[in-house]
């Protein structure tokens, strides 16, 4: 896992002791939390999966387009069909909006982790 400089933000080799670009003092810690500025918010995509989950934002935001689009297309159709496909697609949203909260998703579409 890529480390990054908390002054400047650039990518740092996991054995560096002081930043190449800014000459700051790497911090040695050996928590497991993100420090890539870069990364995306698991409370931002949990409450988005829970609030518009209904239409895949939270996908979209964590690059999951295939699923995203998905669920947008059960929601659009549902609509127009007046079906169970908004209801559907809300649970969906709902469910994946708290397993991200939990941690049980906990990566983005590139595999990245996400930030607290």
């Amino acid at each position: 896992m890529a480390k990054f400089c908390s002054n400047c933000g650039a990518e740092l080799n996991e054995n560096q002791d002081i930043c190449l670009k800014c000459g700051v003092k790497v911090k040695k810690d050996n928590t497991s939390s993100n420090d890539d500025p870069n990364a995306k918010s698991k409370m931002a995509a949990g409450l988005l999966g829970i609030f518009l989950g209904t239409f895949g934002v939270h996908n979209f935001y964590l690059g999951y387009t295939g699923k995203a689009v998905a669920q947008l297309l059960l929601t659009l159709i549902g609509w127009i069909m007046c079906f169970i496909g908004p209801a559907v697609a809300a649970v969906w949203g709902l469910i994946e909006g708290i397993m991200i909260l939990s941690g049980s998703i906990n990566k983005d579409a590139n595999g990245n982790p996400l930030r607290d």
